[in-house]
């Protein structure tokens, strides 16, 4: 029950930003795009935007991708950051559309889910900008040079996963926990008496 209370006061607290439920049983954001999901053209947009390209992995029934989706995505602060800064494609782990990598290969979601080894969901693989990927690197390859995050989180952490993939602080060899503990520490000092999520 207190579950469904929760759910009820999200939707209460954040209705212009709650998410729908798709056909493929996935929650849609207003700030996702619907592409062709081919790697290289979602990247090349979403550098001609001035915003870094997200691939989040998720499955129809995932209570983790639901819990995402009511509690943290919702508040407002979060959301227009995503939308703002984020070019967001949303992936299906056993879904059956057509996927380009940056190799050239063309995979349904689910088996280019099994080449980049996403095994959980949710996941957010955030790439870095075209002219710093290698010639013949996969998605995956190139995610690994800026952060892959399996599973789902609070807000603090999710919002500070975001501002250290845009601000590009993991090209400083920056240890994101560490990150993540100084930018909690200093939200902390700024707020408090609050709990934090």
């Amino acid at each position: 029950m207190r579950f469904l209370a929760a759910i009820a006061a999200a939707a209460i607290a954040f209705p212009a930003f709650a998410a729908t439920m798709g056909d493929d049983g996935l929650h849609k954001e207003v700030w996702m795009r619907d592409t062709f999901k081919d790697v290289a053209e979602d990247l090349a947009e979403a550098e001609a935007e001035g915003k870094r390209l997200m691939i989040l992995w998720e499955q129809r029934g995932c209570i983790y991708c639901t819990k995402m989706h009511e509690e943290v995505f919702p508040r407002p602060d979060l959301a227009a950051y995503i939308e703002e800064n984020f070019f967001v494609v949303q992936m299906n782990l056993f879904g059956d559309v057509e996927v380009t990598d940056l190799d050239g290969e063309t995979l349904s979601e689910k088996d280019m889910a099994m080449k980049w080894g996403v095994m959980f969901t949710p996941t957010m693989m955030f790439l870095p900008h075209p002219d710093e990927i290698e010639a013949g690197a996969t998605a995956r390859d190139a995610a690994q040079e800026v952060a892959i995050m399996p599973g789902a989180f609070g807000y603090h952490t999710t919002k500070n996963l975001m501002t250290f993939v845009f601000d590009e602080a993991y090209k400083n060899g920056e240890n994101f926990q560490k990150y993540h503990a100084a930018k909690f520490a200093e939200w902390q000092a700024a707020n408090p008496g609050e709990s934090g999520d």
